[in-house]
């Protein structure tokens, strides 16, 4: 049996990944700022180069086709306290508020998520405040 700290350092050098403080199978690319007590399950990539904090900053789908001369890059803004589901999709231009849940699955679009919400679905569903009455005081 290989020694968990042998197989993560094989990982990385056969991957290129590098460590992260979430899971051996989180991809980032880049050098992304991600705030405190954020959660992000294996198998997720951040892609971070040229922008801010990202989740899948860039969209080239415009450029692939011939419609745009550049890729289209928005920052992420990722609040404290956040839960991002295994196999969700932040998409340039979202702002999740700190407390927040996004489910697995769920695709987030550009805007503003309030704080203490729950993101579901695809389209997202938004249920903005869904946890500020369980948290009497912050931890």
């Amino acid at each position: 049996m290989i020694d968990p700290a042998e197989f993560k350092q094989r990982l990385m050098e056969l991957t290129g990944m590098k460590e992260n403080r979430f899971h051996p199978f989180v991809w980032i690319v880049g050098n992304p700022i991600i705030g405190e007590d954020v959660y992000i399950g294996g198998f997720s990539e951040i892609n971070a180069r040229d922008a801010n904090v990202v989740i899948n900053c860039a969209d080239s789908h415009r450029r692939c086709i011939g419609i745009a001369k550049q890729i289209d890059r928005r920052d992420i803004s990722i609040g404290d306290h956040v839960f991002v589901g295994s196999h969700s999709v932040i998409k340039g231009g979202a702002r999740i508020g700190h407390h927040s849940v996004i489910a697995a699955g769920t695709i987030v679009g550009p805007g503003e998520i309030p704080p203490f919400s729950l993101v579901v679905g695809n389209p997202m569903i938004v249920k903005p405040g869904y946890y500020l009455n369980e948290i009497k005081e912050p931890l």
